[in-house]
């Protein structure tokens, strides 16, 4: 791996460091709205307090936080032939010396080996609709790897009600945060339960510390709901997700390629609101995750 200084200087002080996929980049917006989303994630983790560390793999090298350059580069990358990076195509990525992009659960793998614990995306992967066997590795991977992720939720698109019986089933806590239900990604509402409701970064922080101390090697999923103000109407993101699935089946568009195929098509169904609500709660979700690294951080130096 290959630290950018900033991030290496920062982990051997013991300050908090906030991890950032980079298949929002690749593989999740247009550019050049991924760059300056990314750009804006980074700058929303420093206000939260800590320091970002944007993760990809760039001609076989996992690097640990981005050069603007290296972001820029992967922006203009976005529908190229990037490796999509989950656990399985960590080791193609290097040995054969690939740009990669890392997906929840590759961020997940690296942040761990790298030593940061927080770690902010937008939503999580899940079980397809209507494709019960169609699982997101990213569920998997909360089940065994020991990071903390800030998200939306699940993606709207997939069975929510499935995704959170599979979170129970992998044995992980559901936080929400400021709220008493998971989110629906680009809605406030999912009427699915969380495991516990918390108010402050504090509390996530005192959850962490306690999974560490028990010695789980399993990830904490703090849901937090979009802004207010940029969230979507549940009713409109429903229906274009219907129709969108739909079409996407008639179309045969599944496996790793559905996610961002109907993401781009709930975008056109929706007139852009779904996007403006995607990186509404991008900014907002880094930003509390970097609240809470500066907690965990201010928690274990006490």
């Amino acid at each position: 791996m290959q630290f950018h200084p900033e991030v290496q200087a920062a982990l051997a002080a013991g300050q908090p460091v906030v991890a950032l996929e980079s298949t929002l980049i690749t593989h999740g917006l247009p550019y050049p709205d991924n760059v300056q989303t990314a750009v804006q994630m980074e700058t929303a983790v420093r206000a939260g307090g800590a320091i970002p560390a944007t993760i990809a793999i760039l001609q076989g090298v996992i690097h640990v936080g981005l050069t603007g350059a290296q972001i820029e580069l992967l922006g203009q990358l976005a529908g190229t032939a990037v490796r999509k990076c989950s656990r399985r195509d960590l080791p193609l990525a290097v040995a054969r010396r690939e740009n990669g992009a890392t997906t929840v659960a590759g961020t997940m793998i690296v942040a761990q080996m790298a030593g940061i614990e927080l770690f902010a995306t937008g939503g999580i992967g899940g079980v397809h609709r209507g494709h019960p066997f169609d699982v997101s590795a990213d569920l998997m991977e909360l089940g065994r790897t020991a990071v903390t992720v800030v998200c939306s939720g699940a993606k709207s698109i997939l069975d929510l009600p499935a995704t959170r019986e599979v979170l129970e089933t992998q044995g992980i806590p559901v936080i929400g945060y400021q709220t008493a239900e998971m989110p629906a990604f680009f809605a406030r509402r999912s009427g699915l339960p969380v495991d516990v409701s918390v108010q402050s970064p504090a509390e996530v922080a005192e959850i962490i510390v306690a999974r560490r101390s028990l010695g789980l090697q399993n990830g904490l999923l703090v849901t937090v709901p979009p802004p207010e103000a940029d969230a979507c109407d549940p009713d409109e993101v429903e229906a274009a997700i219907t129709q969108a699935t739909r079409e996407a089946d008639q179309q045969g568009i599944y496996g790793p390629a559905s996610t961002p195929w109907l993401l781009r098509r709930v975008v056109e169904l929706t007139d852009g609101r779904s996007l403006h609500a995607n990186t509404a709660l991008l900014r907002h979700n880094a930003q509390i995750a970097g609240e809470i690294a500066l907690a965990f951080s201010n928690w274990v130096i006490g």
